[in-house]
């Protein structure tokens, strides 16, 4: 029935693609000053890792303005994703991100469920080695900011999850686990675009708290911090990006909460292997933009992570390193989409990306 579904949703969008096509063809016959309050595309998912395998999905996505008179806010964004995955792993997820009142309000709300077939690695049996498990996963997200001061922002978000996880030959027990995450945090934003920045600097701060009286079976706090800097290069035309990122678990953190070396922060990891209670990174990212709509980057990090059941993995150095390929996704606004394949300690993945990496 999952399977079903998602197929019904595959091909939902691909009637949305035709459509779309229809209508930009009806449209580029009408006045060129009149602009759409709606920037519709839809994107077809295509990846692979060594995890998941082949992953094939469609994104169809809009931008738009709450209120066509506030110039000053960003476009909001709204979309679904629904991805396939060879090794038999389905996700279907809406995403939104609200912005109201000039800026003075930033909301969020994501949601996901799905079936993740993975592996991790255990060298505590009589046969260590990467073992498979499967998680039924279904999460919920809402948040807000607000500002505060000039480029300041101060939000609160709430965040529930449920896992359900088998592991094969049961290396460890069947398990289910149920979240609620309440988030407290700041942000410092100074670039002079949010899908696009050349110049600035974007700062987070987040503390997330997982009590007991909240409905969580053990009490858990996570501290994540981001710095992302950027720099314009050949006279505004390319950027040259900077990153440092840390997640630090503390406390009773369940195993569907650990972190896992790949991603935007380390690219270059997908076996799953290298996983942990916390995680460092720092890394940097030259864009190059050529023609309208295309770009390609270059980008190299070194990531270590703590908490790992594999005590020789903790606080070791993981670099990571590889290039992609960029295309603008929407005409009235610079928002990309893209592919990234990176190469990492002993192994690699290819990533599609919605927005830039940071």
């Amino acid at each position: 029935m999952k399977k079903q579904l998602l197929f019904i949703i595959l091909l939902l969008c691909s009637t949305l693609v035709f459509a779309q096509d229809q209508e930009n063809n009806k449209i580029e016959k009408q006045d060129s000053t009149v602009q759409k309050k709606v920037d519709f595309n839809v994107m077809p998912y295509i990846s692979y890792n060594r995890n998941l395998k082949f992953m094939i999905g469609a994104i169809p996505m809009a931008m738009y303005r709450l209120n066509q008179a506030d110039t000053i806010s960003p476009k909001s964004l709204s979309g679904l994703a629904a991805v396939y995955t060879t090794n038999g792993s389905y996700f279907i997820s809406i995403f939104n991100r609200w912005y109201l009142a000039e800026d003075t309000w930033r909301i969020k709300m994501f949601a996901v469920t799905g079936d993740h077939n993975s592996q991790f690695y255990m060298d505590d049996l009589d046969a260590p080695g990467f073992y498979d498990y499967g998680t039924n996963t279904t999460l919920v997200s809402v948040g807000a900011q607000r500002k505060i001061a000039k480029k300041l922002f101060a939000g609160v978000s709430y965040t529930y999850a449920n896992y359900h996880t088998t592991y094969e030959d049961d290396v460890q027990p069947e398990s289910t686990t149920q979240t609620n995450g309440l988030e407290l945090n700041l942000m410092l934003d100074t670039r002079d675009a949010v899908y696009y920045p050349m110049t600035g600097v974007n700062s987070k701060l987040r503390y997330i708290a997982y009590p007991e009286w909240f409905g969580n079976d053990v009490s858990a706090n996570k501290i994540l911090t981001e710095y992302n800097r950027y720099f314009p290069m050949k006279n505004g035309k390319d950027v040259l990006a900077a990153r440092f990122s840390g997640t630090f678990g503390l406390g009773d953190i369940a195993f569907e909460q650990q972190v896992t070396l790949g991603g935007k922060d380390i690219r270059g990891y997908s076996e799953g292997k290298y996983r942990g209670d916390g995680q460092m990174a720092i890394q940097g990212e030259y864009r190059y933009n050529f023609g309208e709509k295309m770009g390609v980057v270059g980008f190299a990090g070194l990531a270590t992570i703590y908490g790992s059941d594999t005590e020789s993995f903790n606080w070791k150095m993981y670099p990571g390193l590889g290039v992609g390929y960029r295309y603008r996704a929407f005409k009235t606004v610079k928002f990309n989409i893209g592919l990234d394949a990176a190469v990492g300690k002993d192994d690699w993945g290819i990533y599609f990306r919605i927005g830039e990496a940071f």
